[in-house]
Protein backbone atom coordinates (compact mmCIF):
# COMPACT_ATOMS: atom_id res chain seq x y z
CA UNK A 1 0.00 0.00 0.00
CA UNK A 2 1.16 3.57 -0.73
CA UNK A 3 0.50 4.51 2.93
CA UNK A 4 0.77 2.00 5.67
CA UNK A 5 -2.36 1.69 7.77
CA UNK A 6 -0.43 0.94 10.71
CA UNK A 7 2.02 3.81 10.42
CA UNK A 8 -0.95 6.19 10.08
CA UNK A 9 -2.52 4.66 12.93
CA UNK A 10 0.42 4.32 15.47
CA UNK A 11 0.07 8.06 16.71
CA UNK A 12 2.16 9.72 19.19
CA UNK A 13 5.60 9.74 20.62
CA UNK A 14 6.74 6.15 20.91
CA UNK A 15 7.34 4.19 24.13
CA UNK A 16 10.05 1.84 25.28
CA UNK A 17 9.00 -1.62 26.33
CA UNK A 18 8.61 -1.88 30.04
CA UNK A 19 10.25 -3.86 32.18
CA UNK A 20 7.83 -6.49 32.10
CA UNK A 21 7.89 -6.50 28.54
CA UNK A 22 11.61 -7.11 28.02
CA UNK A 23 11.44 -9.40 30.89
CA UNK A 24 8.69 -11.66 28.75
CA UNK A 25 10.81 -11.43 25.69
CA UNK A 26 13.98 -12.20 27.51
CA UNK A 27 16.61 -9.98 28.78
CA UNK A 28 19.32 -10.24 26.41
CA UNK A 29 20.65 -8.38 23.80
CA UNK A 30 20.60 -9.85 20.80
CA UNK A 31 24.28 -10.50 21.18
CA UNK A 32 25.35 -14.05 21.16
CA UNK A 33 28.42 -15.38 23.67
CA UNK A 34 30.62 -18.40 24.11
CA UNK A 35 28.90 -21.75 25.03
CA UNK A 36 25.46 -19.36 24.95
CA UNK A 37 22.21 -20.12 23.05
CA UNK A 38 21.87 -18.51 19.79
CA UNK A 39 20.07 -14.56 20.51
CA UNK A 40 18.49 -13.27 17.82
CA UNK A 41 16.96 -9.62 16.96
CA UNK A 42 13.66 -8.57 16.13
CA UNK A 43 11.94 -5.53 14.83
CA UNK A 44 8.70 -4.23 14.74
CA UNK A 45 7.22 -0.55 14.12
CA UNK A 46 4.90 0.94 16.85
CA UNK A 47 1.49 -0.58 17.07
CA UNK A 48 -0.97 1.41 17.83
CA UNK A 49 -3.33 -1.68 18.85
CA UNK A 50 -3.11 -2.24 22.89
CA UNK A 51 -1.72 -5.33 23.39
CA UNK A 52 0.39 -6.20 20.20
CA UNK A 53 3.33 -5.50 21.79
CA UNK A 54 2.96 -8.02 24.70
CA UNK A 55 1.41 -10.50 22.47
CA UNK A 56 5.00 -10.36 20.24
CA UNK A 57 7.13 -10.37 23.29
CA UNK A 58 4.98 -13.87 24.34
CA UNK A 59 5.35 -15.23 21.05
CA UNK A 60 9.03 -14.70 20.92
CA UNK A 61 9.28 -16.12 24.97
CA UNK A 62 7.82 -19.27 23.55
CA UNK A 63 9.90 -20.06 20.71
CA UNK A 64 12.30 -23.09 21.81
CA UNK A 65 15.07 -22.07 19.23
CA UNK A 66 17.36 -19.22 19.93
CA UNK A 67 16.33 -16.62 22.81
CA UNK A 68 14.91 -13.89 20.61
CA UNK A 69 14.75 -10.33 21.91
CA UNK A 70 12.05 -7.68 20.50
CA UNK A 71 12.39 -4.33 19.74
CA UNK A 72 9.71 -2.02 19.60
CA UNK A 73 11.15 0.94 17.04
CA UNK A 74 9.10 3.78 17.54
CA UNK A 75 9.56 7.11 14.59
CA UNK A 76 10.02 6.54 10.93
CA UNK A 77 11.04 2.52 11.13
CA UNK A 78 10.63 2.28 7.33
CA UNK A 79 13.83 4.61 7.31
CA UNK A 80 15.25 3.26 10.23
CA UNK A 81 15.57 -0.09 8.84
CA UNK A 82 16.73 0.91 5.50
CA UNK A 83 19.55 2.23 7.32
CA UNK A 84 19.97 -0.48 9.88
CA UNK A 85 20.40 -3.05 6.87
CA UNK A 86 23.47 -0.92 5.79
CA UNK A 87 25.05 -1.51 8.83
CA UNK A 88 26.17 -4.76 10.70
CA UNK A 89 24.17 -3.79 13.53
CA UNK A 90 21.05 -4.24 12.07
CA UNK A 91 18.25 -6.46 13.70
CA UNK A 92 18.39 -10.17 12.45
CA UNK A 93 14.24 -10.45 12.14
CA UNK A 94 12.32 -7.39 10.98
CA UNK A 95 9.06 -6.43 10.40
CA UNK A 96 8.77 -5.25 6.80
CA UNK A 97 6.50 -3.79 4.10
CA UNK A 98 8.49 -4.84 1.72
CA UNK A 99 11.24 -5.65 1.13
CA UNK A 100 11.96 -2.78 -1.63
CA UNK A 101 13.26 -3.95 -4.92
CA UNK A 102 16.28 -2.39 -4.20
CA UNK A 103 16.86 -4.48 -0.97
CA UNK A 104 16.43 -7.55 -2.62
CA UNK A 105 18.53 -6.33 -5.60
CA UNK A 106 21.66 -5.06 -2.77
CA UNK A 107 21.39 -8.16 -1.13
CA UNK A 108 20.08 -6.93 2.30
CA UNK A 109 17.58 -9.32 2.72
CA UNK A 110 17.70 -13.27 2.17
CA UNK A 111 15.60 -15.59 0.37
CA UNK A 112 12.76 -17.18 2.32
CA UNK A 113 11.42 -18.78 -0.73
CA UNK A 114 11.74 -22.14 0.76
CA UNK A 115 9.80 -21.64 4.38
CA UNK A 116 6.63 -21.59 2.09
CA UNK A 117 7.65 -23.82 -0.21
CA UNK A 118 4.80 -26.01 1.07
CA UNK A 119 2.42 -23.61 1.72
CA UNK A 120 2.99 -20.80 -1.12
CA UNK A 121 -0.64 -21.29 -2.60
CA UNK A 122 -2.37 -20.61 0.69
CA UNK A 123 -1.56 -16.61 0.00
CA UNK A 124 -3.21 -14.79 -1.45
CA UNK A 125 -1.63 -13.81 -5.26
CA UNK A 126 -2.08 -9.91 -3.85
CA UNK A 127 -0.32 -10.61 -0.96
CA UNK A 128 2.38 -12.52 -2.47
CA UNK A 129 3.30 -10.61 -5.49
CA UNK A 130 5.62 -7.83 -3.56
CA UNK A 131 7.22 -9.86 -2.10
CA UNK A 132 8.20 -11.63 -5.06
CA UNK A 133 11.32 -11.05 -7.29
CA UNK A 134 12.62 -13.25 -10.05
CA UNK A 135 10.37 -16.34 -8.53
CA UNK A 136 11.88 -16.30 -5.09
CA UNK A 137 10.14 -14.94 -1.96
CA UNK A 138 11.92 -12.60 0.01
CA UNK A 139 9.53 -11.65 2.97
CA UNK A 140 6.60 -13.60 4.67
CA UNK A 141 3.72 -11.93 5.20
CA UNK A 142 1.90 -11.66 8.43
CA UNK A 143 -1.39 -10.07 8.25
CA UNK A 144 -2.90 -8.43 5.54
CA UNK A 145 -5.03 -5.47 5.34
CA UNK A 146 -7.81 -3.78 3.33
CA UNK A 147 -9.49 -0.42 2.38
CA UNK A 148 -12.74 -0.18 1.41
CA UNK A 149 -15.87 1.91 1.45
CA UNK A 150 -18.72 2.12 4.34
CA UNK A 151 -22.07 3.37 3.86
CA UNK A 152 -24.63 4.32 6.27
CA UNK A 153 -27.51 2.30 5.26
CA UNK A 154 -30.43 4.76 7.12
CA UNK A 155 -29.32 7.66 5.43
CA UNK A 156 -29.03 6.24 1.91
CA UNK A 157 -32.63 4.75 2.48
CA UNK A 158 -33.84 8.29 3.85
CA UNK A 159 -32.16 9.96 0.55
CA UNK A 160 -33.46 7.24 -1.97
CA UNK A 161 -30.06 6.26 -2.99
CA UNK A 162 -28.61 2.66 -3.64
CA UNK A 163 -25.78 1.62 -2.50
CA UNK A 164 -23.26 2.67 -5.49
CA UNK A 165 -22.28 0.09 -7.93
CA UNK A 166 -20.36 2.34 -10.04
CA UNK A 167 -17.94 5.65 -9.97
CA UNK A 168 -20.84 7.65 -11.56
CA UNK A 169 -23.39 6.04 -8.95
CA UNK A 170 -20.89 7.04 -6.33
CA UNK A 171 -20.70 10.67 -7.32
CA UNK A 172 -24.75 11.17 -7.42
CA UNK A 173 -25.11 9.19 -4.04
CA UNK A 174 -22.49 12.11 -2.36
CA UNK A 175 -24.29 14.34 -4.45
CA UNK A 176 -27.55 13.58 -2.98
CA UNK A 177 -26.41 12.47 0.96
CA UNK A 178 -25.13 15.88 1.24
CA UNK A 179 -27.89 17.84 3.28
CA UNK A 180 -26.81 21.34 4.34
CA UNK A 181 -29.60 20.84 7.13
CA UNK A 182 -27.84 18.43 9.00
CA UNK A 183 -24.58 19.06 7.81
CA UNK A 184 -23.97 15.58 6.75
CA UNK A 185 -21.38 15.40 3.71
CA UNK A 186 -21.90 12.77 1.59
CA UNK A 187 -18.48 11.11 1.09
CA UNK A 188 -15.05 11.29 3.06
CA UNK A 189 -12.09 10.83 1.26
CA UNK A 190 -9.49 11.89 3.74
CA UNK A 191 -9.24 15.62 4.60
CA UNK A 192 -7.07 16.02 1.39
CA UNK A 193 -10.25 15.08 -0.72
CA UNK A 194 -8.54 11.59 -1.47
CA UNK A 195 -5.30 12.23 -2.80
CA UNK A 196 -3.40 10.80 -0.52
CA UNK A 197 -5.44 7.58 0.47
CA UNK A 198 -6.89 6.72 -3.29
CA UNK A 199 -3.21 6.66 -5.04
CA UNK A 200 -3.64 3.84 -7.73
CA UNK A 201 -7.11 2.54 -6.85
CA UNK A 202 -9.37 4.14 -9.07
CA UNK A 203 -6.75 3.46 -12.44
CA UNK A 204 -7.47 -0.45 -10.89
CA UNK A 205 -11.68 0.64 -10.88
CA UNK A 206 -10.86 1.92 -14.89
CA UNK A 207 -9.05 -1.45 -15.35
CA UNK A 208 -5.58 0.35 -15.04
CA UNK A 209 -2.61 -0.07 -12.98
CA UNK A 210 0.36 2.14 -12.14
CA UNK A 211 2.64 -0.64 -13.59
CA UNK A 212 1.98 -2.91 -16.39
CA UNK A 213 2.35 -6.24 -15.55
CA UNK A 214 5.22 -6.17 -18.17
CA UNK A 215 6.86 -3.36 -16.62
CA UNK A 216 5.42 -0.34 -18.20
CA UNK A 217 4.06 3.15 -17.06
CA UNK A 218 -0.04 1.76 -16.86
CA UNK A 219 -1.79 4.78 -16.49
CA UNK A 220 -0.78 6.98 -19.89
CA UNK A 221 -4.57 6.38 -21.17
CA UNK A 222 -7.51 8.48 -22.07
CA UNK A 223 -9.23 6.42 -19.51
CA UNK A 224 -7.65 7.14 -16.69
CA UNK A 225 -7.79 10.97 -17.20
CA UNK A 226 -11.51 10.30 -17.43
CA UNK A 227 -11.35 8.51 -14.18
CA UNK A 228 -8.99 10.98 -12.03
CA UNK A 229 -10.92 13.88 -13.70
CA UNK A 230 -14.63 12.68 -11.69
CA UNK A 231 -12.59 13.04 -8.69
CA UNK A 232 -12.64 16.11 -8.67
CA UNK A 233 -15.92 16.81 -9.83
CA UNK A 234 -16.29 15.24 -6.28
CA UNK A 235 -14.13 17.90 -4.83
CA UNK A 236 -15.67 20.59 -6.77
CA UNK A 237 -19.24 19.86 -6.33
CA UNK A 238 -18.60 19.99 -2.35
CA UNK A 239 -20.05 16.72 -1.71
CA UNK A 240 -16.85 15.75 0.00
CA UNK A 241 -16.44 16.21 3.58
CA UNK A 242 -13.00 18.17 4.16
CA UNK A 243 -11.75 19.58 7.61
CA UNK A 244 -12.65 16.53 9.92
CA UNK A 245 -11.57 16.14 13.34
CA UNK A 246 -9.66 12.78 11.99
CA UNK A 247 -8.96 11.42 8.91
CA UNK A 248 -10.14 8.63 6.89
CA UNK A 249 -8.03 5.86 8.23
CA UNK A 250 -10.14 6.79 11.76
CA UNK A 251 -14.35 6.18 11.28
CA UNK A 252 -15.22 8.89 14.03
CA UNK A 253 -16.51 10.98 11.07
CA UNK A 254 -18.53 8.12 9.92
CA UNK A 255 -19.53 6.95 13.29
CA UNK A 256 -20.93 10.64 14.25
CA UNK A 257 -22.74 11.60 11.24
CA UNK A 258 -20.40 14.07 9.88
CA UNK A 259 -20.33 11.81 6.24
CA UNK A 260 -22.92 8.70 4.90
CA UNK A 261 -20.10 7.28 3.43
CA UNK A 262 -16.79 6.83 4.03
CA UNK A 263 -13.22 5.88 2.79
CA UNK A 264 -11.62 3.79 5.74
CA UNK A 265 -9.66 0.10 5.97
CA UNK A 266 -11.09 -3.01 7.80
CA UNK A 267 -9.65 -2.14 11.56
CA UNK A 268 -11.69 0.25 11.37
CA UNK A 269 -14.86 -2.34 11.37
CA UNK A 270 -15.41 -3.27 15.19
CA UNK A 271 -15.64 0.18 16.26
CA UNK A 272 -18.26 0.92 13.31
CA UNK A 273 -19.78 -2.49 14.44
CA UNK A 274 -19.67 -1.51 17.89
CA UNK A 275 -21.79 1.63 17.67
CA UNK A 276 -23.74 1.48 14.51
CA UNK A 277 -24.97 -1.62 14.63
CA UNK A 278 -25.98 -3.32 11.44
CA UNK A 279 -26.72 0.54 10.22
CA UNK A 280 -23.69 -0.14 7.94
CA UNK A 281 -22.46 -1.73 4.54
CA UNK A 282 -19.10 -2.16 3.25
CA UNK A 283 -17.82 -2.29 -0.89
CA UNK A 284 -14.90 -2.05 -2.92
CA UNK A 285 -13.72 1.12 -4.73
CA UNK A 286 -16.29 1.12 -7.38
CA UNK A 287 -15.87 0.71 -11.11
CA UNK A 288 -15.37 3.17 -13.72
CA UNK A 289 -15.66 2.59 -17.48
CA UNK A 290 -16.62 -0.40 -19.77
CA UNK A 291 -13.03 -2.22 -18.57
CA UNK A 292 -14.06 -1.27 -15.11
CA UNK A 293 -13.88 -3.54 -12.09
CA UNK A 294 -14.12 -3.17 -8.44
CA UNK A 295 -10.66 -2.32 -6.61
CA UNK A 296 -9.76 -3.08 -3.29
CA UNK A 297 -5.93 -1.72 -2.19
CA UNK A 298 -4.22 -4.50 -0.50
CA UNK A 299 -1.45 -3.98 2.29
CA UNK A 300 0.54 -6.50 4.46
CA UNK A 301 3.29 -6.59 6.75
CA UNK A 302 5.86 -9.27 5.78
CA UNK A 303 8.69 -10.70 8.11
CA UNK A 304 12.11 -10.87 6.52
CA UNK A 305 15.48 -11.62 7.40
CA UNK A 306 18.57 -9.72 7.48
CA UNK A 307 21.42 -10.68 4.79
CA UNK A 308 23.62 -9.02 6.95
CA UNK A 309 22.90 -11.13 9.92
CA UNK A 310 25.13 -13.79 11.78
CA UNK A 311 22.47 -16.18 12.61
CA UNK A 312 20.95 -17.09 9.06
CA UNK A 313 19.73 -19.53 9.66
CA UNK A 314 18.26 -19.93 12.92
CA UNK A 315 16.73 -16.25 12.11
CA UNK A 316 15.45 -18.12 8.97
CA UNK A 317 13.65 -20.98 11.24
CA UNK A 318 12.46 -18.04 13.74
CA UNK A 319 10.70 -17.34 10.74
CA UNK A 320 9.20 -20.34 9.39
CA UNK A 321 8.37 -21.12 13.39
CA UNK A 322 6.58 -17.84 13.82
CA UNK A 323 5.04 -17.09 10.85
CA UNK A 324 4.45 -20.88 9.16
CA UNK A 325 3.91 -23.50 11.97
CA UNK A 326 2.52 -21.24 14.43
CA UNK A 327 -1.22 -20.87 13.12
CA UNK A 328 -2.38 -20.03 16.78
CA UNK A 329 0.08 -17.33 17.12
CA UNK A 330 -0.97 -16.00 13.91
CA UNK A 331 -4.88 -15.96 14.56
CA UNK A 332 -3.89 -13.96 17.97
CA UNK A 333 -2.03 -11.75 16.39
CA UNK A 334 -4.45 -10.63 13.49
CA UNK A 335 -7.56 -11.03 15.42
CA UNK A 336 -7.48 -10.23 19.32
CA UNK A 337 -5.94 -7.18 19.15
CA UNK A 338 -6.69 -5.21 15.97
CA UNK A 339 -8.95 -6.47 13.19
CA UNK A 340 -7.13 -8.17 9.86
CA UNK A 341 -7.57 -10.66 7.72
CA UNK A 342 -4.78 -14.01 8.35
CA UNK A 343 -2.11 -13.78 5.15
CA UNK A 344 -2.93 -17.52 4.78
CA UNK A 345 -6.55 -18.21 3.34
CA UNK A 346 -6.36 -21.35 5.48
CA UNK A 347 -6.37 -19.75 8.87
CA UNK A 348 -9.08 -17.12 7.53
CA UNK A 349 -11.33 -19.87 6.76
CA UNK A 350 -10.68 -20.90 10.51
CA UNK A 351 -11.66 -17.33 11.82
CA UNK A 352 -15.08 -16.88 13.67
CA UNK A 353 -15.01 -13.14 13.29
CA UNK A 354 -14.57 -13.20 9.69
CA UNK A 355 -17.02 -15.89 9.39
CA UNK A 356 -20.50 -13.83 8.71
CA UNK A 357 -21.92 -10.45 7.72
CA UNK A 358 -19.60 -6.75 6.87
CA UNK A 359 -16.23 -8.85 7.73
CA UNK A 360 -16.62 -11.90 5.60
CA UNK A 361 -17.46 -9.50 2.40
CA UNK A 362 -14.67 -7.90 3.17
CA UNK A 363 -12.83 -11.08 2.85
CA UNK A 364 -14.59 -12.25 -0.23
CA UNK A 365 -13.84 -8.77 -2.03
CA UNK A 366 -9.93 -8.92 -0.92
CA UNK A 367 -10.10 -12.21 -2.67
CA UNK A 368 -11.87 -11.62 -5.56
CA UNK A 369 -10.85 -7.94 -6.58
CA UNK A 370 -7.65 -7.00 -4.24
CA UNK A 371 -4.25 -5.41 -5.87
CA UNK A 372 -1.26 -4.59 -4.23
CA UNK A 373 1.74 -2.15 -5.71
CA UNK A 374 3.97 -3.67 -8.33
CA UNK A 375 7.72 -3.96 -6.78
CA UNK A 376 8.54 -1.77 -9.73
CA UNK A 377 6.55 0.95 -7.96
CA UNK A 378 9.24 3.21 -6.72
CA UNK A 379 9.39 6.23 -4.29
CA UNK A 380 10.21 8.66 -7.18
CA UNK A 381 7.33 6.96 -9.46
CA UNK A 382 4.64 7.83 -6.37
CA UNK A 383 5.66 11.06 -6.01
CA UNK A 384 5.42 12.43 -9.26
CA UNK A 385 1.41 10.61 -9.42
CA UNK A 386 0.73 11.54 -6.05
CA UNK A 387 1.62 14.90 -6.94
CA UNK A 388 -0.73 14.93 -10.31
CA UNK A 389 -3.35 13.71 -8.19
CA UNK A 390 -3.14 16.34 -6.46
CA UNK A 391 -3.47 19.22 -8.58
CA UNK A 392 -5.96 17.02 -10.32
CA UNK A 393 -8.73 16.49 -7.12
CA UNK A 394 -8.12 19.95 -5.53
CA UNK A 395 -6.81 21.96 -8.19
CA UNK A 396 -9.13 21.23 -10.87
CA UNK A 397 -5.74 20.83 -13.46
CA UNK A 398 -5.93 19.22 -16.52
CA UNK A 399 -5.97 15.40 -15.88
CA UNK A 400 -4.43 14.17 -19.51
CA UNK A 401 -1.51 16.82 -19.01
CA UNK A 402 -0.71 15.88 -15.66
CA UNK A 403 -0.85 12.20 -15.83
CA UNK A 404 1.72 12.50 -19.21
CA UNK A 405 4.56 14.71 -16.89
CA UNK A 406 3.48 11.58 -14.50
CA UNK A 407 4.13 8.76 -17.06
CA UNK A 408 7.62 10.30 -18.65
CA UNK A 409 8.98 10.75 -14.79
CA UNK A 410 7.54 7.16 -14.24
CA UNK A 411 8.95 6.09 -17.14
CA UNK A 412 12.52 7.76 -16.58
CA UNK A 413 12.28 5.83 -13.51
CA UNK A 414 11.02 2.37 -14.50
CA UNK A 415 14.17 2.68 -17.15
CA UNK A 416 16.52 2.81 -14.44
CA UNK A 417 15.11 0.35 -12.45
CA UNK A 418 15.25 -2.32 -15.44
CA UNK A 419 18.40 -1.21 -16.02
CA UNK A 420 19.65 -3.02 -13.01
CA UNK A 421 17.66 -5.86 -13.56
Amino acid sequence: MPISRRQLMAGGAGLAFTAAALSACGSNTGRGGEGSRTRLTQWYHQYGEVGTRQAVGRYAAAYPGADVHVEWRPGNYDQQTAAALLTDSGPDVFETTGPTLDQIRGGQVTDVTDLIENIRDDFLPAVLAPRTHDGRVWGVPQVVDTQLLYYRKSLLAAAGVSPPRSLDELIDAAARLTDRKTKTKGLFLGNDGGAGVLAGTPLHAAGLSLVTPDGKVGFDDPAAARTLGKLHRLYAAKSLLLGAPTDWSDPSAFVQGLTAMQWSGMWALPRIKRELGDDFGVLPFPPDGPAGRPAVPVGAYAAAVNARSGHRDAAKAFVKWLWVERADHQLDFALSYGFHIPARASLTAKADRLASGPAAEVVRFTKDHGYAQSLLWTPASQVAYQDALHRIIQEGADPAAQLRAAARRTEAELTRVRKKS
